[in-house]
């Protein structure tokens, strides 16, 4: 009998052309946080984390059209509205040992004030009030966001819009 010994390769090596997704299940927390210190801030790829399941995704091109777009309708409503807020970007949200999800855009509007400036997060941070997926090349699943607490999620998919108010189970399109 032949003994396997498992390959154990960078995460950063990796070479993923737009559009591509990778899943790894299995994934303890202290190695997502690995992976995400391996990968940087600066980079291309999405990841997302729930369930003991990684995924990693490289977004297309009109991802980001769709994102910059409905980010700027949101900016416009909150500007109707009269409400103040701070765009966040994508940034890595967590739950220790439960969940870590990248949106693609997000916004602070309650808690705006708190965030005003920041260039990182803190560990007592709240979520956003707002995140913002655009599934061009992977499909969004709830999971982390609900584990994470953000109260609003629009998820744009195949032309169509759906608005979560506090991760209701029945969207609202």
């Amino acid at each position: 009998m032949t003994a396997v010994s498992p390959v154990v390769k960078p995460v950063s090596q990796m070479r993923l052309k737009p559009g591509s997704t990778v899943s790894i299940q299995d994934v303890s927390w202290e190695e997502f946080e690995s992976i995400l210190e391996e990968l940087g801030e600066k980079r291309s790829l999405r990841v997302a984390y729930s369930k003991s399941t990684l995924e990693i995704m490289v977004p297309l091109p009109e991802h980001k059209k769709s994102k910059d777009l409905i980010s700027d309708i949101v900016k416009i409503l909150l500007k109707i509205a009269g409400k103040s807020y701070e765009p966040f970007g994508s940034t890595t949200f967590k739950r220790e040992n439960i969940a870590g999800i990248e949106p693609d855009a997000c916004f602070y509007i309650e808690n705006y004030q708190r965030m005003i400036g920041r260039r990182k997060l803190e560990p007592n941070d709240p979520p956003p009030d707002l995140a913002i997926e655009t599934d061009v090349t992977s499909k969004t699943t709830l999971d982390a966001y609900v584990a994470i607490a953000v109260p609003e999620l629009w998820i744009y998919d195949s032309k169509k819009l759906r608005i979560y108010f506090s991760l209701l189970p029945t969207p609202y399109s």
